[in-house]
């Protein structure tokens, strides 16, 4: 079983059951055991910011799955929470990106691990330092913590308080 990371973003409808939705579709595949999850974090949006604020979370897997599998497996999650693709970086039911595979470097036409961004965007690296601080990025050999902390020009990050 390879330890994974992976990215779970909404800012279309409700938002936190989107997360907790897709949360739990992840966990019903019998090749993948959940481990921790993050908080859930509510993030100004990046790149097309004329949309709603994000709710974002990080979840840690073990899975016997490979890269182009559980990247399958994130298109399906979206895929059955409606997810549309219509701007780049627009708004969005639910989003579900792959942060890391183990120690494992890929590059395909289709995925890039570790995802290109990380390192730039507090709204993946707030969540993922509340489970996995430690991890070493293996392009940089910095911890997560360490990106976090020299992060320059952050969007706002803060946790999620939802409404009664």
């Amino acid at each position: 079983m390879i330890t994974a990371y992976l990215s779970l973003g909404s800012n279309l409808g409700n938002r936190q059951e989107n997360l907790e939705k897709a949360i739990q579709l992840i966990k019903e595949k019998q090749e993948i055991q959940l481990g921790q999850v993050s908080s859930f974090y509510e993030t100004e949006p990046v790149g097309y910011v004329d949309q709603d604020w994000f709710l974002n979370a990080v979840i840690e897997i073990s899975t016997s799955l490979s890269p182009q599998e559980l990247l399958g497996v994130a298109g399906e999650v979206e895929n059955q929470l409606a997810r549309v693709r219509t701007i780049r970086w627009g708004p969005r039911t639910i989003d579900v990106d792959i942060l890391f595979y183990g120690e494992q470097m890929v590059v395909e036409e289709n995925l890039e691990i570790p995802h290109p961004r990380i390192q730039e965007r507090a709204f993946v690296l707030k969540p993922l330092a509340e489970i996995a601080p430690d991890l070493i990025h293996p392009y940089y050999g910095q911890t997560i913590e360490d990106l976090l902390e020299n992060l320059a020009d952050a969007e706002e990050v803060k946790i999620y308080q939802p409404r009664e």
